[in-house]
């Protein structure tokens, strides 16, 4: 995740690197889920950043992403680690 930022561009916080599951709202109302997406998360803004490019490759770059959870298998990891 190279193309990630350090810190926050709105509030410079140090941003939390991770897999999340997502959901996207699209422009005809549909919602769209996606699994294990690498993003950054401002834990202040409450904003998730996501590479454009895979933005494009998901098909959501028409919707706004509504909700974002770390990824069940970061958490499982974390714990047997």
């Amino acid at each position: 995740m190279s193309w990630l930022r350090e810190r926050c561009p709105q509030c410079e916080q140090r941003l939390i690197n991770s897999r999340f599951d997502a959901t996207f709202r699209l422009s005809d109302a549909t919602e769209r889920l996606c699994f294990g997406v690498p993003a950054a998360l401002c834990s202040d803004c409450h904003q998730l950043y996501i590479d454009p490019e895979l933005v494009e490759l998901l098909d959501v770059s028409a919707g706004r992403c509504v909700f974002a959870i770390e990824s069940d298998s970061v958490m499982q990891e974390q714990a047997w680690a």
